[in-house]
């Protein structure tokens, strides 16, 4: 395929690189995403990314965060993209801008509007037109601030993706789904390049092979590989011969692996996140990156040089440095090629397999060298031996022509990053960074070695050595070796810390939406209209002679009570819980029983995921339904064995579930069951101790597969048989089968509260309450509203509830704060950032505030109690 390079927008893509406005440039590029910042923090963390030196943001455009319910849309206040592009263009910044539909970001339901998953027609991230009519919904509202903000218009956007790793997901028709993207984004005028990243490599995949979408690519390497340069190195060739540069738009975040990409072919290098954020309100996703299920924190911060809350690491310096390299080699950098080294080189510390070379434009090259280990080092190189710090990759030069800067000589060898370069009256001075010393080779006269923050003339050159945080803030480098470097900012002090000990609590609660008339099962909460929040399900049952309960599809969070007493919270993504019964306190007078249970959205997930039900992109959330288990037998005996690659004959023999012994070791093997059919029941299938996926197929339906982490099965009523296909292992642990006769709880009266009616609970004005001191003690299932007066802050506050066995929602200016779930056993893997904080930003809390916490108890080995409530200044 080959990609026509559109002129008319100033940005030119080709097989040579990026160039913008005629200009060739290689592009550093930081994640900074508005929706997950203060909007009056919007413009100086625009400004701590142009200070890093890089010269590009990259920014998605959650769906699900404009229109927040259907036809809903918010453009203003912290919604207001638009402000955000302006902003980013005033810093000197240009755009990739990342519309979706489908972001992914660790964002509840990667973007998607929750209310998609109620039509059971529409199948999202297809060329199926039910979903592409919603996406021209988004795209219509999007789209032309795109458009009106594009480089040849007057603003900085310079490139827009569609889609997003495409090819981690099921697409039936690719081309057809892109060409569809594509097709929306021209009518809106956008010109500039539409790119598409893929996420594993399948440049197929991610783009459908459209003409007019570019590939991308999506490496995160572990940092530690030796092998990360040839991997990136086949994608540069391969889009090489589709005339196309290799556009990295995410990676990590360590500047060591970066000058590697970077040295391997790449033209832009996007590290993700690079500059951290925070998810308010009920906007993290649930992910697949525990076992396999995990909740996202509210703080969302993978290590990159700038933190959740605003502070510089030390990759920022980093940084600064390869900033500097890329400005100091300018276009001969940007249109190089890559090639092989012209010298041997050998280490005595672990390197890559295949260090990655650069041809520069105009001669010369730019050889990266890592040292993955954790020790100084020496290369020789060419012959000549040379110092490379630890845990780095510098960027050594090899035969370079200095003729453009004024003098007609060779720089046969450097050995570290060149980041400025002064010429004046046929003087020419090279500063480099560098935490060991540095040798220099001229015009190949033997080598000169220039310690750290020092200046030699060697053969008519001035050679400066600067450690990198000076090369950082370095301001002027004059011909003859002198440099102008800034002042050090001064160090960060911890901040203030202090404590919260008092508070008011509300008597009263904020109220719930009666939903609707009784339902005979329970519905999806998104069904109710709650897309972010929570809702509260109620029934009577007669558990006579019952003694368990079957939850099938319970998601994300589910406080469940029986008869008055709070069971621990589920928190399994949708996968089956058998629940005991039997201790159940007698019911009401009728004989009935009271459940109750209050069921919360964490977010919907971000990834498509088969494992468990609730891992399912576009899958909704609810109490799922609640069965009565009325009898349970063993199904491990009398099974049949058929397979056409094994050698049972017929009649089929009678085993064990898994009791076939086969030399034929991983070949396909079905065992079948014959049931008694129940024409009034629904049954469930447990398969115990499965360890592999399976294929289970119902009487002559379609097989299914069950997996390990929910190994589980509802069979309609009458079901007369089943079959299960697995691959024959004869060291596999046993599995058991069980089948379970299911009656459903019915009469489910509902009630919701969104995330809006929440707030605008926590938000009152003039909130009343009875003072307390804590620590407070709460009965498991006890949920009260808390109001505590903060100091003032000009750095914000960092808030972490002391407490065990709670769940805490927190609010202060008008915004949703995010959530923590403090010393529960029941409590799953959170990842993507502190998940023991809540974040008040410094704008939010500069005149002192009223932070409100609803906070509840759980069930569980200890008592529910809140101890304090701890601040501490963000640094």
């Amino acid at each position: 395929m080959t990609v026509q390079t559109i002129v008319d927008s100033g940005v030119e893509l080709d097989a040579g690189g990026v160039r913008i406005d005629g200009q060739p440039r290689l592009l550093l590029c930081a994640s900074l995403f508005y929706f997950r910042l203060p909007r009056e923090e919007w413009a100086a963390r625009l400004a701590q990314v142009r200070a890093s030196g890089y010269t590009c943001v990259d920014v998605y455009l959650p769906w699900n965060f404009h229109e927040t319910a259907p036809g809903r849309w918010s453009f203003d206040g912290r919604h207001d993209v638009a402000a955000f592009l302006d902003l980013a263009h005033e810093a000197g910044l240009y755009v990739i801008a990342r519309p979706g539909p489908y972001i992914c970001s660790e964002w509840d339901g990667g973007a998607l509007p929750a209310w998609l998953g109620l039509d059971p027609q529409l199948r999202v991230r297809q060329n199926e037109p039910r979903f592409l009519a919603e996406v021209r919904r988004w795209f219509d509202q999007v789209l032309p601030l795109l458009a009106a903000r594009q480089l040849h218009n007057g603003g900085s956007v310079i490139m827009v993706q569609v889609e997003n790793e495409l090819d981690f997901f099921d697409c039936a028709d690719r081309a057809g789904y892109l060409t569809a993207l594509r097709d929306h984004a021209i009518e809106h005028g956008i010109t500039v390049p539409l790119i598409a990243c893929s996420g594993q490599g399948d440049l197929t995949g991610a783009t459908g092979d459209v003409a007019g979408v570019v590939p991308a690519c999506n490496f995160y390497p572990d940092d530690d590989s030796p092998h990360i340069e040839a991997e990136v190195r086949r994608y540069a060739h391969l889009l090489a011969e589709r005339g196309l540069p290799l556009l990295i738009t995410e990676t990590n975040r360590r500047h060591r692996t970066l000058r590697r990409l970077l040295a391997s072919g790449a033209s832009l290098i996007a590290p993700y996140l690079q500059s951290s954020g925070w998810n308010f309100g009920y906007t993290p996703s649930t992910g697949n990156w525990g076992a396999p299920g995990n909740l996202m924190s509210h703080g969302y911060d993978f290590g990159g040089y700038v933190s959740s809350t605003g502070a510089e690491r030390a990759e920022f310096v980093e940084a600064q440095v390869l900033a500097r390299v890329v400005g100091a080699l300018g276009p001969r950098l940007a249109r190089a090629t890559t090639g092989g080294s012209r010298h041997a080189v050998t280490t005595d510390f672990p390197t890559s397999t295949s260090p990655a070379a650069l041809d520069l434009d105009g001669g010369g090259q730019v050889l990266a060298l890592p040292n993955l280990g954790t020790t100084p080092g020496t290369a020789t190189v060419g012959g000549v031996s040379v110092a490379v710090p630890a845990d780095a990759s510098p960027l050594l030069l090899l035969d370079l022509p200095l003729h453009p800067w004024g003098v007609d000589r060779t720089l046969s060898l450097a050995s570290a990053d060149l980041v400025a370069v002064a010429a004046e009256g046929g003087r020419l001075a090279l500063a480099f960074a560098s935490d060991v010393p540095v040798t220099v080779v001229l015009d190949g006269h033997p080598p000169v070695v220039v310690a750290v923050g020092s200046t030699v003339e060697a053969s008519g050159l001035s050679v400066v050595v600067l450690p990198p945080p000076q090369a950082a803030r370095l301001t002027a480098l004059h011909a003859d070796g002198s440099v102008d470097v800034a002042t050090p900012p001064s160090p960060r002090s911890p901040g203030l810390a202090t404590e919260v000990t008092i508070a008011r609590r509300r008597p009263g609660a904020a109220s719930a939406m009666p939903a609707g008339d009784a339902h005979d099962l329970p519905p999806a909460l998104e069904s109710l209209g709650v897309y972010r929040g929570r809702g509260t399900y109620a029934s009577t049952t007669d558990l006579t002679g019952v003694d368990e309960l079957l939850l099938v599809g319970a998601a994300d969070l589910v406080d469940l009570s029986i008869a008055g007493r709070a069971l621990p919270t589920i928190a399994r993504f949708g996968a089956t819980e058998r629940i005991d019964v039997r201790d159940v306190p007698s019911g009401l007078e009728s004989g009935a029983t009271e459940i109750r249970a209050t069921v919360e959205i964490w977010g919907h997930a971000n990834f498509d995921d088969a494992r468990l039900p609730a891992l399912h992109l576009g899958g909704l959330r609810g109490l799922g339904t609640l069965w009565t288990v009325e009898a349970a037998r063993d199904l491990s005996a009398l099974w049949t064995v058929d397979g056409a690659d094994q050698w049972a004959g017929e009649p089929a023999p009678t085993r064990t579930l898994g009791g076939w012994s086969s030399t034929r070791v991983g070949v396909p093997v079905t065992y079948t069951r014959a049931l008694d059919p129940d024409p009034d029941r629904v049954s469930a299938l447990h398969l115990a101790g499965l360890a592999e996926p399976v294929r289970v197929a119902v009487d002559a339906g379609a097989p299914v597969t069950v997996h390990p982490e929910d190994p589980w099965l509802l069979l309609p009523s009458g079901t007369r048989q089943v079959s299960l296909t697995t691959s024959h292992n004869p060291s596999g642990a046993p599995v058991r089968a069980e089948l379970l006769s299911l009656r459903p709880v019915t009469g489910w009266s509902c009630a919701v509260q969104d995330d809006s009616a929440l707030t605008a609970y926590a938000d009152d004005a003039q909130p009343v309450g009875e003072q307390v001191a804590l620590p407070l003690a709460l009965a498991a299932g006890e949920e009260v509203w808390l109001d505590l007066d903060l100091p003032s802050s000009g750095a914000g506050w960092l808030v972490r509830l002391d407490g065990a066995q709670l769940r805490a929602t927190g609010w202060a200016g008008g915004e949703c704060l995010g959530r923590v779930w403090l010393a529960d056993p029941q409590r799953p893997r959170f990842s993507g950032g502190d998940a023991d904080a809540l974040w008040i930003p410094a704008a939010w809390t500069a005149a002192g505030t009223r932070l409100t916490l609803l906070v509840r108890g759980t069930a569980g080995p200890a008592t529910p109690v809140l101890r304090t409530v701890r601040l501490q200044q963000p640094h």
